[in-house]
């Protein structure tokens, strides 16, 4: 089995949506605003902004509900 692990720091763009499968099993859906800073080719800095969407199952998702 194979295991993929994100740590995201940002901010909360909305409220974790929790919902739960047929099979009984929970699930979180929500949106997270993260932000870096850099320099361009001209050595002005820039600021970008992006959002992930992630969804969470099981345990974790009850957590995050």
């Amino acid at each position: 089995m194979y295991l993929n692990k994100v740590q995201l720091y940002g901010n909360l763009t909305r409220d974790p949506e929790l919902k739960a499968l047929p099979s009984g099993q929970q699930v979180a859906n929500f949106a997270i605003a993260t932000n870096r800073t850099f320099k361009n080719k001209e050595g002005a800095k820039q600021e970008q902004t992006e959002f992930h969407n992630v969804v969470a199952f099981g345990r974790t998702a009850e957590v995050i509900g």
